[in-house]
């Protein structure tokens, strides 16, 4: 049987209502965003490459359905850790009922837990340690800055890691985008495995905060992007999760538009959110998208949509629906 756009038809046929008819209007307008030329960014909080987005992910960048990409620092990390250190993860499906005893051994063998699945650190946080320390390092010497994506770009497409492989690299989302140079947006980098090591470095007199570009100049950068990629079209928001990968980024609109007092802006031309984080007092992750309407950010008819469910059950859905699986 030809299972070419099965998903998509299964989902059609049986999302018809609350979450699932908005995961069906999600896509749809994702899509029709696509169709008129418009550029789509995807933000990735929480551990959606510990969770293994990349195999939808990277296929998505692959066939040009997201044009830039804003994530916190540990997804930038943890897709190559999973593509270096697969094999060594362990998997911890009882999870809710450790004890703390139980997770201090997971600590003294090298395991960090991300909810039911544990990174290794000899494996994976200290493999990439002694390579992106030499890229680091001969920047330094060079007087280049570069941002974070861009050293693991660098390490990525040096062919170094390839010794290490243990998926498919057809499932890392990280490879895909280095071989197409996606453009990333990382604030707060440095609340990552890979920016706490660089800043031990620094501390300890190794390498200079400044070979490193500042999250303030992410925003700049981003800034130039956004104004040149709306000339002729729009650009529209998929946010998974909550986060500064998403506050971040969402924030250039108003600065542009107010604080640069360029008013020929245009709003975000779309806005989506996968999150599980209820509407409540004060909390944007679950602020409901009309309050964006407040900020500047999204227009009155800018399609907004909410999907309050687990991404990563969502994301892998309207991936494939969009790619036509």
């Amino acid at each position: 049987m030809d299972k070419k756009g099965y998903i998509k038809e299964f989902v059609n046929t049986h999302f018809k209502h609350f979450n699932s008819a908005a995961l069906v209007d999600a896509a749809d307008a994702y899509q029709a965003q696509l169709d008129k030329g418009n550029k789509m960014m995807i933000t990735l909080a929480g551990a959606m490459s510990t969770a293994e987005l990349g195999k939808s992910l990277a296929e998505m960048i692959r066939q040009d359905k997201v044009q830039i990409i804003s994530c916190t620092g540990a997804n930038l990390e943890e897709d190559i850790m999973n593509l270096v250190a697969h094999k060594s993860y362990k998997r911890v499906p009882e999870y809710r009922d450790l004890t703390p005893k139980q997770e201090w051994e997971l600590l003294e063998k090298g395991l960090n837990r991300v909810t039911d699945t544990c990174i290794p650190e000899e494996e994976a946080f200290r493999r990439l340690q002694q390579h992106i320390f030499d890229i680091w390092e001969e920047a330094e010497n060079k007087g280049e800055r570069l941002f974070p994506h861009e050293f693991m770009y660098r390490m990525l497409n040096s062919g170094i890691l390839e010794q290490y492989y243990e998926i498919d690299p057809q499932n890392s989302w990280m490879l895909a985008a280095a071989k197409k140079n996606l453009p990333i947006v990382v604030p707060g980098w440095e609340d990552s495995t890979m920016g706490n090591i660089f800043a031990s470095y620094c501390i300890k007199g190794e390498l200079k905060p400044q070979t490193m570009k500042s999250g303030i100049e992410y925003m700049m950068w981003l800034a130039d992007w956004y104004t040149e990629n709306t000339q002729e079209n729009k650009i529209g928001f998929f946010q998974i999760g909550g986060g500064i990968a998403g506050d971040f980024p969402i924030c250039v609109v108003p600065m542009l538009y107010q604080d640069l007092e360029r008013t020929d802006t245009p709003f975000w031309d779309y806005f989506c959110q996968i999150s599980d984080s209820t509407t409540s007092y004060g909390s944007y992750s679950g602020a409901v998208p009309n309050e964006k309407i407040t900020w500047g950010k999204l227009d009155i008819d800018t399609p907004k949509l909410i999907i309050e469910s687990d991404a990563t059950i969502v994301a892998p859905i309207i991936f494939a629906y969009l790619l036509g699986y």
